[in-house]
């Protein structure tokens, strides 16, 4: 029944700030929808941003931000990952370690972003 997922919204503290990270250190890309809406684009996907305290309806019984665990998929070697990664300051909490995707194995490193939500960026082998 399902095909996809299209998109996912995360609530966050500060809106570039946000942006600025997953622009700058993940490569995505910024987009402005609807009334002013904030969103990050990467492949055929997008995350919705929502401010805290300023959330569109319907949304989330307790959005909050931080409360996240995302996994996202990369077709650069983890090498080239952990390399960006350093470039760019970003602390690495784990990894590279080994895990299982929804396709079959891969390896991830694990990070945070500025509202401290858990990011996984993986290769699979």
């Amino acid at each position: 029944m399902i095909k996809r997922l299209d998109h996912f919204v995360l609530t966050v503290k500060n809106l570039q700030e946000t942006i600025n990270f997953y622009t700058c250190v993940l490569g995505m890309e910024e987009e402005t929808f609807g009334s002013g809406r904030k969103a990050l684009r990467f492949g055929n996907q997008k995350i919705n941003l929502h401010e805290a305290g300023n959330e569109f309806d319907p949304k989330a019984k307790h959005p909050l931000p931080g409360s996240a665990d995302l996994c996202f998929v990369s077709d650069e070697t983890i090498d080239h990952i952990i390399g960006h990664l350093r470039k760019n300051n970003v602390s690495i909490e784990e990894g590279p370690v080994r895990r299982t995707g929804a396709l079959g194995p891969i390896v991830s490193v694990y990070m945070r972003d500025p509202d401290q939500n858990l990011i996984e960026i993986s290769q699979y082998l």
